[in-house]
């Protein structure tokens, strides 16, 4: 047998930042609890369990330890609480903090991928600079003499006889 503690099926539970735990033995709204505990927002506790076995068989474990993994989502007001969930009530200001750093994550990969976008443009420029700096190098050392045919240029001039005044 593991760790793994097990939720009654016929009761929901809900987790208070204080520590209280809250149990329901009927199914209620989002916006029921948020109103009973304002200034709090509800969220769904997703645990997972990997057990020794799932992970990659490389790593060594000890005493067959295995790494409980718990993320929450957000509910919404209109969402139902389940029977046979866990739900945590999360404040008003946790909530703003996670969404900013949620969005300076966002911004973060932006300006990297913005970064990396701008460096492969400049090394773009770079070369079509060297290339043309090349081309114009060519034009100098002797292309302006040649045709494309490739036989010298020689200037085009008319003979004007000398009248005797």
């Amino acid at each position: 047998m593991g760790n793994c503690q097990a939720i009654d099926t016929a009761t929901l539970v809900i987790q208070h930042p204080n520590g209280k735990v809250e149990r329901m033995y009927y199914s209620v709204s989002a916006s029921q609890i948020m109103k009973t505990n304002p200034g709090h927002y509800v969220a769904l506790l997703i645990s997972s369990t990997l057990c020794p076995s799932q992970h990659n068989h490389h790593h060594r474990h000890n005493n067959n330890n295995s790494v409980r993994l718990t993320r929450i989502k957000l509910l919404k007001p209109s969402d139902s609480l389940l029977l046979g969930h866990v739900y945590r009530l999360i404040t008003s200001q946790e909530v703003m903090r996670g969404l900013w750093a949620k969005k300076q994550a966002k911004m973060n990969k932006t300006l990297a991928e913005t970064e990396r976008r701008s460096f492969e443009l400049k090394t773009i420029t770079r070369m079509n600079d060297m290339e043309n700096n090349q081309e114009r190098k060519k034009d100098r050392e002797g292309g302006r003499r040649r045709r494309s045919n490739g036989r010298t240029w020689e200037p085009s001039l008319q003979s004007i006889s000398e009248s005797s005044s």
